[in-house]
């Protein structure tokens, strides 16, 4: 038996593809969580937990900061560059909005990551810019990289000054040669002595760092080397280190301006030589910045951009829900036209399933997970998600989504909205390379263990892991071609249940078996790559939006509606992936075909059916896109405009209410 285990670790060796050891580094980072439930094909869903519920006084004293915060810096969409970003910077710091993630003991009001995702929809919902700049400090930067590696020393001078607000964050690590990775050619310094200190003499070149132009301290990432041997560690490799504004030869002097949203963003450069004390915690830590890294990007990718994302697409949909409920057309209201209720339909689908897998994923992160492959989800979902939203809202808003003025309600997130997609990962290298390669490699019940002893060498330990997998896959696949489910037509008819979707995820766990196989292939075959990421997103959504109105107490309609287009969606492409998977093998094909979908069709009764719903019920949409949300003036008045419709005895003021709102801006020649 053991030369036949040989045999095979030795052709499994051959196709498994080349993992870096940086690569290495973030399969091992963060936490399995309901990715691990999906690659098994039964998921258990959590119940909502206590630890969602922040302290009631000190939620009340955060969120009266946003409102602070708002009412005198909220109609200012260009705070950088401005006159007065010190104040705005101030403001921020005196309203406790950079301590969100910093301990009691340092000053700090930390709370809940359900209560960040809140704070932060709230601020970007009425301000993207002044969203970006309270995201970034409570995200991925010095503040948890001091509290997960900082020396005490480091933490205890650091940390109440960056609750404060005193000292300003940022954190540098794409140039022009890396993007949000340690692949590319990343700066690289090297260990000198001088005067009997060991120091970091490197130049660099770092952009797109959001915050630059106005931090006083930045936390860098570097490649260090070791070539004289200084260190007694004998470590080397990216490197994590904190500079103050003003030391060490760092220069802030440009800034970037992304498309004009009015955030701060900008350079770090210059020739430095930087005390090496200054590394986040101390010598031992040289060489373990990519691991600090991914451990905190495991989490933190996951909650502010999908609340970014949350902000625009409620914002978008509530504002056009009561625009095309009274903007008239040919003599009827927009929303009565199929060819517009059609796009709105799809702007209800995807925000309702973005604000489901919000309160999905915050509920895991306040239960302690730290899950790497669905922050990947969350972030390429939503924010692809969101601009399929602003585009339909832009259609149907129409001539007053393309002119600037106060009733653009629009403008401000859709300019943003590029800039969500491309930050912290691209989502075409996230949805094409990342969810399903991580996942596969990191998620799924064998795969890993399989190459951990194939990277040592063990052949006994690979047989046994083998032939378990083997045994289990073959079992799972007998199981599912002979079940009743698998009798396509029963699909046709599709109810409400969670069978559908228990029965795609069982197909995803059996189909993601038969990628694996293709080893190296899946880095270069990116479209199925991409296709099955996909199929694992929408899973992990549609479980979402069971739990969202299980625990959320949300509507059902909605929830079917949207469970429907997912599901549908999701039965297209398992057949896509199955059509289109390379093999000349007409037995191999034969046994990938049983597991080919019912494609279920787009059903256009279905939108027309949710409109009547909404317009019956429209409590039902808005109450859950107003929470989180601030209405500006223009959103309130599109509010109002909808409750007069009604009113016979205030025709009038209805009246002069719709022409403001459907007045365009308008400026002197």
């Amino acid at each position: 038996m053991r030369w036949i285990n040989r045999k095979i670790f030795n052709n499994v060796k051959k196709i498994i593809p080349r993992i870096s050891e940086t690569e290495l580094i973030a399969l091992r980072s963060g936490t399995v969580s309901l990715d691990g439930d999906i690659f098994n094909g039964k998921v258990t869903l959590p119940k909502k937990t206590n630890e969602q519920l922040p302290d009631p006084k000190l939620a009340k004293k955060l969120d009266d900061g946003v409102v602070s915060l708002l009412d005198k810096y909220g109609s200012q969409q260009q705070i950088y560059p401005s006159s007065n970003i010190g104040d705005i910077v101030k403001s921020i710091g005196d309203n406790h909005l950079l301590s969100l993630i910093i301990d009691k003991k340092w000053n700090g009001n930390h709370t809940t990551t359900t209560h960040i995702s809140s704070l932060l929809t709230k601020l970007s919902s009425v301000n993207p810019a002044l969203g970006v700049t309270v995201m970034v400090p409570n995200s991925l930067g010095p503040a948890e990289l001091l509290y997960n590696y900082g020396t005490k020393k480091q933490q205890d001078y650091y940390m109440p000054k960056l609750a404060s607000g005193e000292m300003v964050p940022c954190f540098g690590l794409t140039g022009p040669n890396n993007g949000s990775d340690a692949i590319g050619s990343i700066d690289a310094g090297k260990v000198v002595s001088k005067d009997g200190k060991l120091f970091v003499d490197i130049t660099i070149d770092k952009r797109y760092i959001t915050l630059a132009p106005i931090a006083n301290i930045a936390g860098l990432a570097f490649n260090l080397e070791d070539p004289d041997n200084l260190l007694p560690s004998g470590k080397s490799g990216i490197t994590v280190a904190l500079i103050e504004k003003g030391t060490c030869g760092l220069q802030q002097d440009t800034h970037h301006n992304p498309l004009n949203v009015g955030f701060p963003n900008g350079t770090l450069k210059g020739n430095l030589l930087i005390p090496l004390d200054q590394v986040i915690g101390g010598e031992e830590n040289v060489g373990e910045g990519w691991k600090m890294l991914m451990e905190c990007l495991a989490a933190g990718r996951g909650v502010c951009l999908p609340a970014t994302a949350n902000a625009c697409a409620k914002t978008a949909t509530l504002g056009i829900w009561h625009y095309a409920n009274n903007r008239e057309q040919f003599k009827i209201p927009l929303i009565k036209m199929e060819a517009v209720s059609n796009k709105f339909c799809d702007m209800i689908y995807h925000t309702w399933t973005i604000q489901a897998s919000i309160n999905l994923t915050n509920n895991l992160l306040d239960s302690g997970e730290r899950p790497a492959v669905l922050s990947a989800i969350m972030k390429q979902q939503t924010t692809d998600r969101a601009r399929e939203v602003l585009n339909h809202a832009m259609d149907i808003h129409a001539g007053s989504a393309i002119c600037l003025g106060e009733n653009n309600f629009l403008e401000k997130f859709y300019r943003s909205a590029p800039i969500g997609i491309t930050v912290e990962g691209s989502n075409t290298l996230t949805r094409n390379l990342i969810i399903f390669g991580q996942g596969l490699n990191k998620s799924h019940p064998h795969i890993y263990n399989i190459f951990n002893a194939i990277q040592s060498g063990n052949v006994d330990e690979f047989g046994k892991l083998f032939w378990k997998m083997t045994r289990k896959g073959v079992a799972d696949y007998l199981s599912f071609v002979k079940s009743p489910d698998a009798n396509n037509n029963s699909l046709s008819q599709f109810l409400f249940t969670r069978q559908i979707l228990d029965y795609q995820c069982k197909n995803f766990a059996i189909l993601a078996n038969f990628v694996a196989l293709l080893g190296g292939q899946i880095k270069s075959n990116q479209t199925l790559s991409g296709l099955m990421a996909d199929i694992m997103s929408n899973i992990y959504l549609g479980y979402s939006i069971i739990y969202s109105v299980e625990n959320e107490n949300q509507d059902q309609e909605i929830a079917k509606y949207c469970l429907y287009r997912l599901l549908a969606e999701n039965s297209r492409k398992i057949n896509e992936v199955i059509n289109n998977y390379p093999t000349d093998n007409l037995g191999f094909q034969l046994i990938l075909n049983q597991l080919k979908c019912y494609e279920i069709p787009t059903d256009y009764n279905k939108n027309r059916q949710l409109i009547r719903y909404l317009r019956q019920n429209p409590e039902k949409l808005t109450d859950v896109m107003k929470k989180d949300i601030i209405l500006d003036s223009t959103l309130q008045n599109l509010e109002n405009l909808s409750n007069l419709k009604n009113d016979q005895t205030k025709k009038d003021e209805y009246n002069t209410l719709y022409q403001k709102v459907i007045s365009v801006g308008e400026y002197k020649n």
